[in-house]
């Protein structure tokens, strides 16, 4: 049986290598590419793939919003995340979207086609050094405000331009702000952006 396989990554040489890497596996078709988030959605309709492999980092959307709007239109279509960002917060993401993998760029490509076999199998595969740090780390601490919140504060904007582009009181912000910063053990929400960026807990 022939593995169907869609690419979504935005770096064009890298696209190219993994598509003719995995071409070389004689169970491992690449039936589409694209390079922009937003076209995985509407590529899996046309091709219908067994299997999507999507970066994290891509115009238009994310990978991980690709994913969980694959979920919906194509859920056939199953996920393997596969990014430079080795972060444990991407990884909970990751899996909350629906993927099914999740795998480093650094792999070697028959680490890679084995997960694509045994993703397509029905088992899940997780890069081993990111699940155990996931499973020592736990998930973020923050609420979805909070995370709403500190997300908004990277800009370094005031309060008040935080509040006026979440729709908050200035009150509000000071409190959600003043929560995640103690909640990381941090020390501004300078360095609580830091830490939280850090495990990827900021994903939009």
């Amino acid at each position: 049986m022939t593995i169907t396989v869609l690419l979504a990554e935005d770096q064009t040489m890298f696209r190219g290598a993994m598509a003719t890497l995995l071409g070389l596996e004689p169970d491992i078709e690449v039936v589409a590419d694209v390079g922009r988030g937003d076209e995985v959605v509407s590529a899996c309709e046309a091709f219908r793939p067994d299997l999507a492999l999507l970066d994290i980092e891509m115009p238009g959307i994310d990978g991980l919003e690709a994913a969980r709007r694959l979920a919906k239109a194509v859920p056939g279509t199953k996920v393997v995340i596969v990014t430079t960002f080795g972060r444990t917060g991407y990884l909970h993401a990751a899996m909350a979207a629906g993927a099914a993998g999740f795998l480093l760029k650094d792999a070697p490509v028959t680490e890679l086609a084995d997960a694509i076999r045994k993703v397509a199998a029905g088992q899940r595969v997780i890069d081993p050094s990111l699940a155990i740090a996931a499973l020592s780390e736990g998930a973020s601490p923050l609420t979805p405000r909070e995370t709403e919140v500190l997300a908004a504060a990277r800009g370094h904007g005031t309060i008040a331009d935080i509040a006026r582009r979440l729709y908050l009181s200035p009150g509000t912000v000071r409190n959600h702000l003043s929560a995640a910063i103690q909640k990381l053990g941090a020390r501004t929400r300078t360095e609580a952006v830091e830490i939280a960026e850090g495990k990827g807990w900021l994903v939009r």
